[in-house]
């Protein structure tokens, strides 16, 4: 069954071992709202895998998303339920990323390609080791409709504004591919 959030907070705490990532609903204000998952990374693991828990202790696993393989430039990341079912999987797509950040993600009944709105600020980010505010648009590939963006905010830790209007994109889906983009692109 699919679970839709149309809009959600992606905030990312900073610890020495691991990566954690609180995903927030977002109150009617914009303000962060109630815990819906938090996220933990391992740091320099072979096989990239995150795992979201339900509540703050993570002591109920609830979603995650693991690599198909191990270091690979343009892994391929399978998100499943708690039961292992699969709910959709996402890549990267290593060519189109040499310019332009570019991920592919698939859904039952749904092909998106997302990639980083701004040229110019694509570019600088290659080049240039500053913090800078990204966002990421992912289009149906049927339609080109906008199916789900990613905005980074200018914060003193990182934080992002993931809109998602298409129902089609489960919010575990859609979460996971959010945190992805932090992590991976945090190298």
């Amino acid at each position: 069954m699919t679970q839709h959030v149309p809009r959600f907070l992606v905030t990312q705490r900073l610890t020495v071992m691991v990566n954690r990532y609180d995903v927030l609903e977002t109150a009617p204000d914009g303000s962060p709202g109630r815990l819906l998952a938090t996220a933990q990374q391992k740091r320099l693991a072979f096989k990239e895998q995150v795992t979201f828990y339900a509540d703050a202790d993570r002591s109920t696993p609830v979603f995650g998303f693991k690599a198909r393989q191990r270091l690979d430039l343009g892994a391929g990341y399978d998100v499943t339920d708690a039961t292992g079912a699969a709910l959709g999987y996402f890549r990267k797509d290593f060519a189109q990323s040499l310019l332009r950040t570019t991920f592919h993600v698939d859904a039952p009944g749904l092909r998106a390609t997302g990639r980083e709105r701004s040229l110019p600020i694509a570019l600088v980010r290659r080049f240039v080791d500053v913090p800078l505010a990204f966002h990421f648009d992912f289009r149906d590939e049927a339609t080109d409709a906008v199916v789900m963006s990613s905005q980074k905010r200018f914060a003193l830790r990182d934080r992002y504004v993931v809109d998602v209007p298409d129902p089609r994109i489960d919010f575990r889906l859609a979460a996971s591919v959010a945190v992805a983009l932090d992590a991976l692109l945090s190298r």
